[in-house]
This record gives structure tokens, sequence and C-alpha cells, in this order.
């Protein structure tokens, strides 16, 4: 069952035009804010009930739905989340409480206890929140949406969102509800993919972040930019540097089947490199945004 998506989820308008199709799937880019989307999508219930099968999780093609082996390469998530804080919480905060939206197994909010702060989570898959309430306690993490969650407004210093935004059906009321959660001082980081980068232009429709059941949405630093402010967010940094990720051989040989199936079996030899800890990889087709309350 799917829905129809025929207006822009950040300016409303409903002037658009076609990028392309694939199967049964149009990749939507809208002609007033170059906001990109995709029709139809799957109905809520169907979404999800795909973030809870199993089958997200270790999915068996991963090019197109779900991780590889989302739980076997949690050593490759930690050191990708504290590369990343490093540098986005370099300026602070320091501590304090922090919220972390999509958690999965709780990779990041590990990192964030590491660092002194006071973790919770909010995470729609019970499948794989069940982890991250093993690893951290019961109480730190809602099983559910922000919407369902139970933190009051104004009690969080730092919210956190990793490959979200694009999952999800209403962007604006996700970021309006972080919005409200962040003290006035606090600070949101979201990363997300870009869609007018070079990468991503290059590739065209063989661009693998188009998962069209899953990524919704695909944003670049102008219409998410603009989504924040609208949203009562004040944007202090969008950058590419800093979205990179610690990769398995076996993930690179994985979504090189994007670009030809051949290629995927010439570079299978990879999946041998990189052992536990993985290569540092970006593609520069990710931005990573800080932006805090305004005034």
């Amino acid at each position: 069952m799917t829905l129809a998506v025929t207006r822009c989820r950040v300016c409303g308008s409903e002037e658009f035009r076609s990028q392309f199709r694939e199967g049964s799937h149009e990749v939507r880019r809208c002609v007033e804010c170059g906001f990109v989307w995709v029709s139809p999508r799957l109905e809520d219930a169907e979404l999800l009930a795909l973030y809870n099968s199993e089958r997200y999780w270790r999915s068996d093609s991963p090019r197109t739905v779900g991780y590889g082996d989302y739980r076997g390469e949690a050593r490759l998530y930690l050191r990708t989340f504290r590369r990343r804080l490093d540098r986005a919480l370099r300026d602070g905060p320091h501590g304090g409480r922090a919220l972390d939206v999509g958690c999965g197994a709780g990779y990041s909010l590990e990192v964030l206890a590491e660092r002194g702060f006071d973790v919770h989570g909010v995470e729609v898959s019970e499948t794989i929140a069940r982890e991250a309430q093993a690893r951290l306690g019961a109480e730190r993490v809602h099983i559910g949406t922000l919407d369902t969650s139970p933190h009051p407004p104004g009690s969080f210093e730092l919210v956190t969102m990793w490959d979200v935004v694009e999952h999800v059906v209403d962007p604006r009321a996700l970021l309006e509800h972080a919005r409200r959660l962040l003290r006035p001082d606090g600070l949101l980081v979201l990363e997300t993919q870009n869609v007018d980068s070079l990468f991503a232009r290059l590739l065209g429709r063989r661009w693998h972040h188009y998962k069209h059941d899953e990524h919704l949405s695909h944003f670049a630093p102008a219409s998410l930019s603009r989504l924040l402010q609208e949203t009562g967010l004040r944007v202090d940094t969008v950058t590419p540097r800093f979205a990179g990720k610690y990769v398995s051989g076996a993930f690179m040989a994985e979504r090189s089947g994007r670009l030809h199936p051949v290629l995927a079996r010439v570079l299978k030899p990879l999946g041998r490199l990189g052992g536990r800890r993985g290569v540092y990889v970006n593609l520069m087709d990710e931005i990573l945004v800080l932006a805090r309350p305004a005034v």
C-alpha cells in the first residue's frame, strides 16, 4: 500500500519536476525550493513494519533497503560517532542531558555517555530499541516516536539525529518538536545525505542513497537550512567535512553493486579488508549540521 506525495514538505509548493523514475517510484524535485522527495511512499503502518522487521537490520539487499549487518558493525558505528562528536561538540555542550532521535541499538548514546552526558533515546523499531535498552537501561530509551516520548519542552542541552530526517513522513514536525525540547542554549546535531553533492549529481539514479522504501526525503544544504530556520533554529554550520564514517570492506564492495553488478563481484575480495577497525570513508555526499534555537 502506497501514498502519492504531491506537495513539497519544505515550502508547500505543488510544482515539481520529475528527476527520474525507478520501478513504481518517482523522485521529484520542488521547483520552488529544490527539496527532493519520493512518490509514492509506503503507508505509515508499513513503514513501521519495515523498521521493525529483522530483515531491515540484516538485509539481503542493503543497497536497496536496510543494513547488511547492523549489529555486526557495532565497533564501526562507535568509532564513527566518536569521531563525529569530537568535531561536532568541540565548542560544547560538554555535558548535561542528551537525546538521540532514532537511536537504533544505542551506539551514539554509548559514546555520549562516555563523554559524561545523561543520555536518552527514542526509537520506533522495537526490534532494535530493545538492544539499546539492554545496553543503557530500559528507562533511557523510549520505543515509539518523538511525539509519544515523555520528555518535556526545554529539557535537553543536546539533541542528535543521525540518518533520521530523510526517513520521516513529516520532517518539519520532527524539527519543530526537536526545537521545543532544546534549552535556549542547546544544540541540535543533524546528519543526512546531500542530494546536490557532486557525487550524487555524477551518479544520478545510481547514487547509493536512493533507497526508495525508506529514504522518503532528500535534502541539500539550502533546503535543509530553510526548513531549520522556519522551525525556529539558527544554523551555525553545514559541512560535509565531518560526515564520513568507518565502513567495512564488505560494505564498500556491496554498495558498488549500485553502480554495476559486475563491479560488485570484482570488488568482493574487499570484504576481507578493513578488519574490525574498518576504513574511514568520506564521499562528501553527506552533511553534518549544527543548529541552535533562534533568539
